[in-house]
């Protein structure tokens, strides 16, 4: 045990290797207790470091936890992106360094301004508070990388019921809460007052968790849509070849044509693989089709537009035909991929700076939802999805949510499956249905308690049948955000750093 808490390099291997079992505890293997292991002995390892050996034992965990849990950024950059294996290791290996300074500033927050000694129960609060700061601030700065979060672990965990309480960051504060707990439980269990605190606040929380588990916060609006989802299962490195345009646009029409009839048809993200302006007699012809069948059809597509400054820009984006209307334009935009920061220094590097997509430009806020079939219809396109404040932006506003992506990017690797499990969360914590739809899966409906109802394999050329509800109503997370959370949070810190300051005083 003394390894754990002493400074030196078998402490930092330990926080490395504890880093890395966290993604064990997500998608595709969800083992969630091993969230509270990998918590609890990072809690361990910080006790007695001052605030320099602290930061190195953070930045060591988040290495590890970064390393095993994207090591998909590696087949974008090598397999997609042209890189050799030694540039793309390094570049993958750098993107995991600067991720793992998140919690080097936890650390050396933790042992400089926050860590008490003899204070067990205040100082596993301060550490949940700290914990869900740092999530938060992940999921902001620099656009935000907001990933193997804990909190996804307990989408089919006993505390599923939390997440339309105050959404992933809710759960993430009470895993990181009881991990703090269960290692400091011999510290607490020799103060009477601390272990009557700690059982009343875990019990809780805890029976909150599994008493909401399976509640209803919204109700149905109308009658259900059927629904067909396209899979075309297209190679990435055919999908933007000029030559194979017109193959890929014949494949997704006759699997569509040849489809039952269906209320929504949904296609992937960028699943018209050429400006919306150039694809006029295509997506017309969808319209007629459409309309037809009584149908709204939903679509990836580029849209190229002046935006407000009357600069004409690229945009990834999504359209209706048939019954319904509406474009959408994606937001929130993938660094590296969408658009290239620094990108006068860096595009003709390497060929995955100067991929057909990575010039687009950010939509504007407040947009109006897709109208589809009479339903207002929250579209995320891919990476979107992750954002938990944003989604519930969208979501309150809608009665069905959609999310289009395009996964062939992450391989084989875990990246898909964490994606889904993510969109499960955002279903969850809204109360609404999910359709989504990518290019080699998972496609998928998700209910309002974040259950896969319908599903097509990944890597097959398939289409999805299902049904979809419209609802109405608002979960608390909905009307509230996590600011309820952070609040609480802020107040915890605010109160250990005014603890910490009269302690050095006296």
């Amino acid at each position: 045990m003394h390894w754990i808490t002493r400074a030196g390099w078998p402490g930092h291997l330990i926080a490395l290797l504890a880093g890395a079992i966290t993604p064990l505890a997500l998608a595709p293997y969800d083992l969630w207790p091993l969230a509270l292991v990998s918590i609890g002995l990072f809690y361990l390892s910080l006790r007695d470091l001052n605030p320099r050996q602290a930061s190195l034992r953070g930045w060591a965990y988040g290495f590890g936890l970064f390393l095993a849990g994207t090591s998909w950024v590696y087949v974008s950059i090598h397999d997609y992106g042209a890189a050799s294996p030694a540039l793309a290791g390094f570049l993958t290996l750098l993107f995991v360094a600067g991720l793992g300074l998140f919690f080097a500033l936890l650390g050396w927050i933790w042992a400089r301004w926050l860590r008490l000694n003899d204070a067990p129960l205040g100082n596993a609060l301060t550490f949940a508070a700290l914990w869900l700061a740092q999530e938060a601030l992940r999921s902001w700065i620099f656009t935000g990388f907001p990933w193997l979060f804990v909190g996804y672990s307990q989408l089919d965990g006993p505390l599923a019921g939390l997440a339309p309480l105050g959404g992933v960051w809710l759960i993430s504060f009470t895993l990181a809460l009881t991990a703090a707990l269960l290692a400091s439980c011999k510290a607490i269990l020799a103060k009477r007052t601390a272990m009557a605190a700690s059982l009343v606040l875990m019990g809780a929380v805890w029976i909150s968790g599994i008493a909401f588990k399976g509640h209803e916060w919204t109700s149905a609006k109308g009658q259900a849509l059927s629904v067909t989802a396209v899979q075309g299962n297209i190679e990435q490195n055919l999908k933007w070849d000029p030559q194979q345009l017109n193959a890929q646009l014949r494949l997704y029409r006759d699997l569509t044509f040849n489809a039952k009839p269906t209320d929504l048809i949904i296609w992937p993200e960028t699943a018209v693989p050429v400006m919306k302006d150039r694809a006029t007699d295509f997506l017309q012809m969808l319209d007629d089709f459409a309309k037809g069948r009584d149908a709204a059809l939903i679509t990836g597509v580029p849209i190229r537009k002046n935006n407000e400054h009357g600069e004409l820009r690229y945009y990834n984006g999504i359209t209706v035909v048939g019954q319904g209307r509406g474009d959408y334009l994606k937001q929130k935009l993938v660094p590296f991929g969408e658009y290239v920061p620094l990108q006068e220094m860096l595009r003709g590097l390497i060929a995955f700076f100067d991929l057909p997509m990575s010039d687009f430009a950010r939509g504007p806020a407040n947009q109006q939802h897709l109208q589809a079939k009479g339903q207002d219809v929250a579209a995320l396109i891919c990476y979107e999805v992750v954002y938990p404040e944003f989604a519930a932006e969208q979501a309150a506003r809608s009665d069905l949510l959609l999310t289009i992506s395009n996964d062939t990017w992450f391989g084989r690797s875990l990246g898909p499956l964490q994606h889904l499990q993510m969109a499960q969360m955002r279903a969850l914590e809204a109360g609404r249905w999910m359709i989504r739809a990518t290019n080699n899966g998972v496609t998928a409906l998700i209910d309002p308690q974040g259950k896969i109802t319908e599903s097509v394999p990944q890597f097959e050329q398939a289409i999805l049948y299902g049904e979809v509800q419209p609802m109405q109503g608002l979960t608390p997370y909905l009307q509230w955000r996590g600011w309820p959370v952070f609040a609480v949070s802020l107040l915890l810190l605010a109160a250990a750093l005014l603890r910490k300051r009269k302690a050095g005083r006296n």
